[in-house]
């Protein structure tokens, strides 16, 4: 799922990036169908029939309640809004015509942050990261990136307050597979494909104990703080001895949890009616959807202070079909 383009003003949001994810994936989905009912009824035909060019492997989310309603109106079909290539569905279609940025390169700020999901190997980040940042590089027609950050699963910065945040922090995670996740970012960075790259809820002993090892040190820590000004003096310090970059974020550390993905889109209330299950008569996708990434994307325009685009793409598979 892409977002589609938006103009919006560059502040912090209270809002967690799971929700934000969840509705943008709702929001794509509804488009989808609704611009396929509009053209299906301008075309003289049946909502209830489209274009039957769709497969399988769940690549991308959004929203499932837009034709199916409570009404007599059959849903949707899957395939007539989403699209197979190869081995791949994309979901819903997306429309790489409208891709791409409006200025020069040189008039953005690019940032992107991948949040790599539990249970996944290091062999498999490499795959997962490559077709992430393959889909956010058509999206916004762009080859490098100005900030890639790196989002590890299983480590948060929380806690009742700042300084006991940061003590949970320094036993959560793995640092030698981080470590040997972090091969894989630096690598694109040497590459000039990331001009900068950062991780996210690192307190003082985990980001003291990776920049020790790490070749190329991040340049930036995102950590969730209630209070900006609370940011505990160790790392503080730290941060300020190694030229680190703090950012105050409100995004979440549990951005898929199990479900998320069959109840977009089974076929409940608000699912896409894409997966088969017994409330469809098994109609649909069968098999077991596994997420396996997420990536978010952000275009910054410097001398305006607007965010041109912002969206998700997010990784899954279909097993057990």
């Amino acid at each position: 799922m892409a977002s589609g383009p938006s103009i919006i003003r560059k502040s912090g949001s209270s809002n967690k990036c799971s929700l934000e994810l969840v509705n943008s994936l709702r929001d794509s989905f509804s488009e989808a169908k609704r611009e396929h009912a509009v053209a299906a009824q301008a075309n003289g035909h049946s909502v209830a029939h489209g274009i039957a060019n769709g497969h399988s492997n769940g690549n991308n989310v959004g929203n499932g309640n837009g034709i199916r309603s409570g009404t007599s109106t059959p849903p949707t079909p899957a395939e007539a809004w989403t699209e197979t290539d190869g081995k791949v569905l994309y979901i819903p279609r997306i429309n790489w015509q409208a891709a791409g940025l409006r200025d020069e390169r040189n008039q953005y700020e690019i940032t992107v942050k991948i949040f790599l999901l539990p249970a996944t190997s290091v062999e498999q980040r490499v795959q997962y990261i490559g077709e992430a940042l393959a889909l956010v590089s058509k999206e916004l027609g762009v080859q490098t990136i100005d900030l890639l950050v790196a989002s590890f699963p299983g480590i948060s910065f929380e806690g009742t307050c700042e300084w006991e945040a940061d003590k949970r922090n320094a036993s959560q995670g793995n640092l030698d597979e981080e470590l040997a996740t972090w091969r894989i970012f630096e690598e694109l960075h040497n590459q000039g494909l990331a001009k900068r790259l950062g991780v996210a809820e690192f307190g003082s002993d985990k980001l003291s104990a990776f920049v020790k090892r790490a070749s190329v040190p991040p340049a930036v820590d995102q950590i969730n703080l209630h209070d900006c000004c609370n940011v505990p003096p160790p790392l503080k310090q730290l941060a300020e001895a190694h030229g680190i970059e703090l950012n105050v974020h409100r995004d979440c550390t549990d951005i898929l949890p199990p479900g998320t993905l069959r109840e977009l889109l089974g076929s409940g209330p608000r699912g896409a009616n894409v997966l088969a299950d017994a409330d469809n008569g098994g109609v649909g996708l069968q098999g077991d959807i596994v997420p396996q990434w997420a990536v978010r994307y952000m275009a910054f325009v410097r001398d305006r202070g607007v965010i041109e685009k912002k969206g998700y793409f997010a990784g899954a598979e279909l097993v057990g079909a």
